[in-house]
This record gives C-alpha cells, structure tokens and sequence, in this order.
C-alpha cells in the first residue's frame, strides 16, 4: 500500500541529485577585486601588472590573486576594506590614464561552469551595483521635432505649389515661413492645416513681407516629450541588455527622468560611458569643389562645414546630411580580411539602403565621409579650474557637442544596404561603437543628475541578515515538527531541505536575480511548504482517531489532503502570476520566487516526504504505532 515502485525514487533522485549540484555554486559567493582598465592612448600589459603588484605590495595590501587578460586586469582581495583602499592606492599610482573600478568576481571552482552550474544573480540591495537618476533634456527633444518640420513645411508648400521665400526654424521657438504676399499666404496657412494639423499658425505681417507663425500645440508638445521618453528608454534597455546585466530596473520617474538600477555593476566608468553618450552617425560628401585651405582661413563656402577628423586634420564636408544614425537598424564590430584593422559592419533600412544605392552610384570616385556626433556633459570650471557652482551649490554642467570625422574613403563601387566603418582604433572601440549603434539613438539628450553606488559591504550585510533570518526561522520550524510530530517531523524537515535546495538550484538555473523581496518569498516558500506537511500530518493522525490502521492512515492522510494542498497552492500561484505580469522591479522578483517555490513545495512536501514515510514504515507488514505525536493506533 505505501510503497513506491522503483522508477518513483528514481524520478526523485533524478530531480534532486541535479538540484544539489546546481544548489552548490551559490555558497562559495564572490570575491571582491578591483578591474584596471585602459583609455584609448594606453594598454594594460604585463608591465602594467608588475607595476599594480609593486603597488599593493609597498601599501602592504595583500593579493590573493591577479589575472590579466586582453580587456584588463582583475586584482582580486579576501574582504571589502582591502578592496577599496587599493582601488585609491592604484588609481593615484597609474593616474588618469587607467580606470580603476570596484567589481566582484565569483569564487566558484572552475568545473562548475563545465556543466553551467552557476550561481544565482543578486539584485542592488544585495550584492551592490549602481543607481543612476538621469533627467531628459525636453527642451532639445523639442527642438529636434521642430527642425523636422522644417523640411516638412518645404515639400507640403512645394507639392501644392504655393510660392514662399524662406521656412526657418526660430530660436526663440517656433517655425517662420515668409510669403511675398497675403495671397500665397492664404493658400499656404491651409496647405499647412490640412497637412500638418499639430502645427498651431499665426498670420503676421513685416512691412512688405507677410509670414506664418506656426508652433506645436499643447497637445503635441506632450506627445513629443513622451515619444522621447519612451524612445530612451527603450534605447537604454537595448544598452544595459549589451552590458550583459542581469534584470536592471530602468523605468519612467516623473515626466523627464528615468531611473536605472544595475545590480553587480561595480565599473561604474563603464557604465556611464555607454549610458550617457548620445551618438549617432551622419553621412555626408566630401566638398572637394572648394579650396580647404580657405575654408580653414574662415571662408568657407554656403552649403560645406568645416570638420576635423580623428587625427586632428581639417576636412571640408557638404552640409546635406544624406543619411543618419536613424537609418541604421544592425551594427557589428569585426576585422577587416583585407586591409587588417578594427571595423564596424553597418546594415541600413529600406530607405537608408535606397539613398545609400543611388547616392554612391552617382558618386564613384568621390569620397563620403562617416561623422560620429556624440552630446556630452561636462562640469563648467573657473579659473582656477575648480568647478562652478549654482545658487543651490550644485555644480553648473553644459552641454557639448562633439563632431567628428572618423573616416572619409573612396567611393569604389555601388554600396547598397550594407557597408562597413573603417579608421578605428581598436577592435574595443569596434565594439563600444556598434552597441551605441544597434541600441539606437536617444530621441533626446540624457544627463545623469544622480549617481549612488551601493558598495558590496552593504550588499553583503544585507546578505546575511537576510539569510540569517531564513535559517532562523528554518531552524524554528524544524524544532517544532520533530517536537510535535516526531519521526513525521523528521520528514517533514528533510523535505523542506529538499525544498529549499531546489529553489535556490532552479533560480541559479535560470539566472533570475535575487534581491531582497525575493528573500521575503523564500521565506513565504518555507511556511507554506512546511504547512502542507502540517495538513497530511493532521489527516493521518485523524485518520488514526478513526480506528484505521497505520497504513490505511499514511495512505489516506496523503491522498485526501492532496487536494487541500493542491487547491490552496494553485490560488497563490495565480495571485503570483499576475503579480509577476503586472509588476515591476522588486514585486516582480517576489513573483518569479514565489511562483517557483510553489512549484519546489507541491514536489517536496508531497512526493519527497511521502518516499522518506514509505522508505521508514512501507515494508512493515505489522505497526504496533505510528510516531506522530500524541495519537497513536492499537
């Protein structure tokens, strides 16, 4: 009656066997270290290695381990207080040249990853990471919308053939379209109000001249702020997923500002670099019609720009843009077979690949230039060189735009959707350009207000008492079963074991993250685990008080409660999903453990503990009683 067939305990211990190997990884934690990383200029060599080495060694830190690779270098210490006092004492020995960064690196032995055991991710609250609060700059978001319109207002006026002298974009706001007369006026304002109904227009009139007026309405202006907020973040998500960081938290704050959290990351410097660069690509030609060397003496020609490129070197460009960073929808960093070198692999849209195709098919011979623009954010300094602060002490960052040249080939053949960036320096730089690239453009220019990082210290405390807590009341369960209800009790506790081990190996397995709302549901498993064991208990001890025998009652106490057990843990698995569906940061890590433990607690408290009781009373042909507490059979 109470006893398994030999493939029952076999699916068991197919189950649980993997989840104690996969469980495993997760109680050798993390390391902290430091990473010394190099700017464009530098390299970090075995020289460089030997030099951190003397350093640490003269300061009288101790090193456990030092590792170099083709990237950097990773110093790796035995507690916190080490680690933050060599990453000063290295960064003031190598100067500004290197990017000295805190990280953590796991301690798992090696052959754990042979078969991808590895442990689980923790959230910021922890294991540390960074908290950016970034504000959005609406105001150029807007201005942007208005210089499209500028070429909007142009072709509607054309197509309609309505005669107009100039359409300029005002800096004070606002779009001007001059007419000769009031006639071409009139026809104009209704081209532009059937066309382009978001528009608002005000007739006006200067001496002989008669203009349009014509600004964004209120309605507009919101749904530009909101494309542009949504369009970050979008972007900024494309960004972290290219970081490799597990489950970041970036969403809206207010009507401007935007919140990104991401756990683990200790290289700060890595991570402002590709959040806040606004980059994108415009492709123009190279005017190769006018003399540069009078354009570099201040004349230069209506249509062209004056540009450098990455070594310094003047080159005259037309203004057209012919094709942006919009039109890109796939980028790739690579070598060239041919020439050798760093290259980004470009693929186009439709219409890119269309003005690509006819553009440099009308241009063989000519050279096309690739201008990386990038908006940056920087502290205004006085005299002194101390920075410059507000009337609320804070200090005053402007905005600067940097254009550059990085190359400016040939134009051999026909080019069609895709194409390839040569000139850069390093297959890092490759890289760092095709991830801005492929994550898309920021509709409008991003600066981070507020930067916290939460050190691994504080993680790590907030590790142990969350994990104290869990064994506290682990260890408070399994007393009361054993006291309560014996060799019961016994199993009982064993199937919690079994319980929490298959949780945490299943969160490992599928690299969820865990902070400490998730703790808080490993807690929640616990209780609920255990009190299915309570409910079975209950039911064999009154099917006892029945006058059933032992095995009647083992196997009556198991198959009725069942489905109390089944219907209860099926409610709360719905509460879960739709928390999990309808959540966001920390509520949807509570879902994702609590929805798991669940699962873990239906196999433990059910089949586990049932093939412990069948294995202790399942070959007894005569039970003289059952230890259960204070209700026996006779």
């Amino acid at each position: 009656m109470n006893r398994y067939p030999l493939w029952k305990y076999l699916l068991i211990l197919a189950i649980v066997v993997p989840g104690f190997i996969y469980f495993l990884p997760n109680l050798y934690g993390e390391d902290p270290a430091i990473q010394v990383s190099a700017t464009r200029t530098t390299r970090v060599d075995a020289t460089t290695l030997t030099q951190v080495e003397q350093v640490l060694k003269h300061a009288g830190i101790e090193v456990v381990a030092a590792q170099r690779d083709e990237k950097s270098l990773k110093v790796r210490f035995r507690d916190t207080d080490a680690q933050l006092k060599a990453r000063d004492t290295v960064q003031r020995a190598l100067g500004d040249n290197y990017t000295v960064a805190l990280n953590l690196l796991p301690a798992t032995p090696a052959w754990f990853g042979w078969i991808n055991a590895n442990p689980m991710y923790l959230g910021l609250d922890l294991r540390g990471g960074v908290h950016f609060l970034m504000q959005v700059d609406m105001v150029s978001a807007l201005k942007k919308a208005e210089e499209r319109y500028v070429d909007d207002l142009r072709s509607a006026l054309r197509e309609q053939k309505v005669r107009y002298l100039t359409v300029t974009r005002l800096e004070s706001g606002g779009l001007e379209v001059r007419f000769r007369d009031a006639a071409e006026r009139d026809k104009g304002r209704e081209v532009v109000r059937r066309q382009l109904p978001e528009l608002g227009l005000i007739d006006g009139q200067k001496g002989d001249e008669y203009f349009l007026l014509a600004r964004l309405t209120e309605q507009s202006m919101t749904e530009k702020r909101k494309f542009a907020l949504d369009q970050n973040i979008v972007a900024l998500r494309n960004r972290v997923n290219e970081l490799g960081v597990a489950e970041p938290v970036i969403q809206q704050q207010g009507v401007d500002r935007i919140v990104v959290q991401l756990p683990g990351v200790q290289d700060t410097a890595k991570a402002k670099e590709i959040l806040g660069r606004t980059a994108t690509l415009e492709i123009m030609l190279v005017d190769e019609e006018h003399d540069l060397t009078a354009a570099i003496g201040g004349h230069v020609p209506a249509g062209a720009k004056l540009y450098k490129d990455r070594r310094g070197r003047p080159i005259l460009l037309k203004k057209q843009v012919i094709y942006s960073g919009d039109n890109i929808v796939d980028a790739a960093a690579g070598f060239d077979s041919q020439a050798g070198g760093a290259v980004a692999h470009i693929t186009l849209d439709a219409r890119g690949a269309a003005i690509n195709q006819r553009i440099t098919g009308e241009s063989v011979g000519k050279r096309m230039a690739v201008v990386y623009i990038e908006i940056k954010s920087e502290t205004q300094l006085d005299a002194t060189g101390k920075p410059l602060l507000d009337a609320e002490g804070r200090q005053v960052r402007s905005r600067v735009r940097v254009e550059e040249v990085i190359t400016a080939p040939v134009i051999r053949e026909q080019i069609g959707k895709r194409f390839q960036i040569t000139g850069l320096d390093s297959i890092e730089e490759a890289r760092d350009l095709a991830l801005l690239l492929r994550a898309g453009a920021l509709a409008a220019p991003i600066e981070i207000i507020e930067e916290r990082t939460i050190g691994p210290s504080l993680g790590a405390e907030n590790i142990q008492r969350g994990f104290h807590s869990t064994w506290i009341g682990f260890a408070a369960i399994a007393v009361f079963m054993i006291i309560y209800y014996l060799v019961f009790g016994v199993t009982a506790v064993l199937a919690l074991g079994v319980n929490v081990v298959l949780l945490v190996a299943l969160l490992s397995l599928l690299q969820a993250t865990l902070t400490l709302p998730g703790m808080a549901a490993i807690a929640l498993t616990v209780g609920m685990a255990i009190d299915a064991n309570v409910l079975i208990n209950e039911r064999i001890r009154e099917e006892l008080r029945n006058g059933n025998t032992p095995q009647a009652s083992i196997h009556a106490g198991y198959e009725r409660a069942f489905g109390t057990i089944f219907d209860s843990n099926i409610t709360t698995l719905i509460a879960g999903i739709t928390l999990f569906m309808f959540g966001s940061g920390p509520v949807r890590g509570f879902a994702v453990v609590l929805c798991l433990g669940i699962i873990t607690s239906m196999f433990s408290g059910v089949m586990v503990s049932r093939a412990l009781v069948n294995l202790i009373y399942g070959g007894r042909r005569k039970i003289e009683q059952l230890a259960i507490g204070n209700t026996r059979w006779k």
